[in-house]
């Protein structure tokens, strides 16, 4: 699986410098007692005015709907402790890449393109990281990828279940064996003996459910256990999930509630199209689904509450419940980096901030601050204690100015 990429932004902005003001761009907000007054900041030209942006998808509700639909796939750890690795996701609508990435088989193609296929998230858990300089899973590790595609309609979403499996199922035809599940009878899978995995497909409400999972050893009835876990964790999920009507994908907001105004950007464009990897606002289940252990970033979510989080190109936002909690989520967001993280001095006058570095690392992110405001957590990058440093500062400043 893969993990999300940095970006740069694309599209330039510019702000009036005026002499006799605060060096910023949009310095604007007001002082609240008690709290630190923001004009008196040096944000160093970054725009930290209050912003929004444009409310429209753009025509691509349907990358929306995908990034909507992390919320209804389970993370590998609810499936069972023990797969605890998170292994990264996807959203794909194209089926190329779909095929490509996600482990369809090319016979999927002509049946996803009949059938109306409009989106995907896929995601992968295992209980063992994945080989040095490999993106594939251990072969002596238990395993789970599911793929949830979303289709135009129930009846689309059974059709293309039922055709995807026969399709797969062929292709191997003699050696092949069909698997039922008594607790789910619309689940349709198989697996071929003597191989150390199983294949299912169902369909869901307006979704299939692709499942591949694997155990060390190709036994049938273990790698039934393995998927009937799989179903006992998903299914609810899906059910829970209130997807968008079909002919209603482009009302979709990039932004609905705020999340990537609030992050520090080094050029703004309020018209910017939605991307899983530089562009985007998450359920926290991303959270877990790219984190190499799950359960210990779980305990943290639920300890502060964060329900959350998104990044625009280079940086990042948690929403926690309150002020305390968000605290705490710096804190335990450092202490989860380990020992090969030191720990820097903050921006002077800038308070609920951690700054720090990757001690083995040059690279041009090597260096961060966490920054707290009320419930938000801003978290910057950059090559330089003093870069990071003062996009901090501005980070702030944006944050304060967004209440």
């Amino acid at each position: 699986m893969g993990r999300r990429a940095r970006g740069t932004t694309i599209v330039a902005a510019s702000c009036l410098a005026v002499a006799g003001l605060l060096s910023g761009c949009g310095q604007s907000g007001h002082a609240v007692a008690g709290e630190l007054d923001v004009r008196t900041l040096d944000v160093g030209g970054n725009s930290v005015d209050r912003f929004q942006y444009d409310t429209s998808s753009g025509g691509h509700g349907d990358v929306l709907e995908g990034i909507r639909m992390s919320a209804a796939v389970a993370p590998s750890m609810k499936i069972d402790p023990s797969l605890n690795v998170g292994r990264g996701s996807f959203v794909h609508t194209k089926i190329s890449d779909l095929v490509k990435y996600d482990g369809l088989p090319d016979v999927a193609k002509p049946i996803l393109e009949k059938r109306g296929f409009i989106v995907d998230y896929a995601t992968s858990g295992s209980d063992r990281p994945d080989p040095k300089g490999s993106n594939q899973a251990d072969p002596n590790s238990n395993s789970v990828t599911m793929v949830l595609m979303r289709f135009p309609s129930n009846d689309a979403a059974k059709l293309a279940a039922r055709e995807m499996e026969d399709a797969d199922f062929a292709v191997a035809l003699q050696q092949n064996q069909k698997v039922t599940l008594p607790e789910y009878p619309d689940a349709l899978a198989h697996y071929r003996p003597g191989v150390n995995n199983i294949g299912v497909r169902m369909a869901r409400k307006d979704f299939v459910l692709s499942i591949f999972a694997g155990r060390p050893s190709a036994d049938q009835r273990d790698l039934q256990s393995l998927v009937k876990k799989t179903l006992d964790a998903e299914v609810p999920a899906i059910d829970a999930f209130q997807e968008t009507p079909a002919d209603k994908l482009d009302t979709l907001k990039p932004d609905p509630d705020g999340m990537l105004a609030r992050v520090l950007v080094d050029k703004r464009d309020a018209s910017r199209a939605p991307d899983p990897d530089n562009f985007v606002a998450w359920d926290a289940n991303w959270i877990l689904d790219t984190s190499p252990d799950q359960a210990t970033r779980k305990a943290l979510l639920d300890k502060t509450g964060t329900d959350a989080f998104g990044y625009v190109d280079s940086n990042e936002i948690y929403r926690a419940r309150d002020a305390a909690a968000g605290q705490d989520l710096i804190s335990g967001l450092i202490t989860i980096l380990g020992s090969d993280f030191a720990t820097d001095s903050a921006p002077d006058k800038v308070p609920g901030t951690k700054c720090g570095h990757w001690t083995d690392s040059k690279a041009d992110d090597a260096y961060r601050c966490y920054v707290g405001y009320r419930r938000y957590v801003g978290v910057v990058y950059a090559a330089d204690l003093a870069g990071a440093q003062r996009k901090a500062t501005a980070q702030y400043a944006l944050l304060a100015n967004s209440m």
